[in-house]
């Protein structure tokens, strides 16, 4: 997986120990809850996750890239990138690396859809979304 598109966010989020499976390394789940919290962190810092609003976003589409396992104890950095923007649609992506080593675990994406609450359908991307899109020719 390529990483494109414009970078947003970035947070860091501490790897638990209770993140740890009988194998010894993180679950592959780990890593979308790290892509997850990102994402809602990011637009939280927009005004846009707020959960009484009549609109937001959902995932249609994830995935992962899984290139190193992690390991207990981890701090990890996941820097969030959008690109491309529909009419009620987003693309985004994320790396996940350690902080300390810059060793990177894995590369992800997810396609968010902006929902109206109350029709349960898709609505128009909000344009604060769409101005940070990356250009597409």
């Amino acid at each position: 997986m390529s990483i494109s598109g414009n970078p947003v966010s970035s947070l860091r989020i501490p790897l638990r120990w209770g993140d740890m499976d009988a194998l010894g390394h993180a679950n592959n789940t780990v890593y979308f809850r790290f892509f997850e919290e990102a994402r809602m962190v990011w637009l939280d810092s927009l005004g846009l996750a707020d959960e009484n609003a009549s609109s937001g976003a959902v995932i249609i589409t994830t995935g992962a890239t899984f290139l190193r396992e992690m390991a207990h104890p981890a701090t990890v950095e996941v820097k969030t990138y959008v690109g491309k923007a529909g009419n009620s649609s987003l693309d985004t992506q994320y790396t996940l690396t350690d902080v300390d080593t810059g060793v990177r675990y894995a590369e992800g994406y997810a396609k968010i859809v902006w929902m109206d609450w109350t029709s349960r359908s898709s609505t128009r991307l909000p344009d604060q979304l769409r101005e940070l899109a990356q250009t597409q020719d």
